[in-house]
């Protein structure tokens, strides 16, 4: 599993957290977390508009052919803790990596979406990228633990 994020300069406490979940996983989960640089904005719409451009070409260069790509979105379903877990341990025996992308601060690019095998909304709250990157690599931790059995999940 990768997380894909545009965005290079988290906080410290944000940083430490991806790290601290991400060491946590056990074989035969793996997560790893790649970080794009977020292009620079100028401003009015047209800015927008070709800044989550580049964002989505740099995403895109990432994914593997086969990999299958989660994109976090607002406007994507939600999934209790069981669920996520259900659905990964499908997704464990199908094969191909999962990418779950976290684009940039005006969302990610068209072409990205259409990519997407799925989109996945963490909370119908607005998340700062940063807690929802801890908040992410937490739930797959916390799924890969209740697919294991660890005691991590108390239901």
């Amino acid at each position: 599993m990768r997380v894909i994020a545009v965005g290079t300069r988290m906080p410290a406490w944000v940083d430490a957290a991806c790290e601290d979940y991400r060491r946590r996983l056990r074989a035969p989960w793996r997560l790893t977390l790649l970080e794009l640089p977020a292009p620079q904005r100028g401003e009015g719409a047209d800015a927008v508009a070709r800044a989550r451009l580049g964002e989505g070409r740099q995403i895109l260069a990432q994914l593997e052919e086969r990999s299958r790509a989660i994109a976090l979105d607002e406007r994507g379903s939600q999934m209790s803790t069981v669920e996520l877990a259900q659905w990964l341990r499908e997704q464990q025996s199908t094969g191909p990596a999962l990418d779950f992308i976290v684009g940039g601060a005006d969302g990610l690019d068209a072409a990205v979406l259409a990519r997407a095998q799925r989109r996945w909304s963490l909370s119908r709250l607005t998340l700062p990228h940063g807690l929802a990157r801890v908040l992410l690599m937490e739930q797959l931790y916390r799924a890969a633990s209740l697919i294991a059995g660890h005691p991590y999940h108390r239901a």
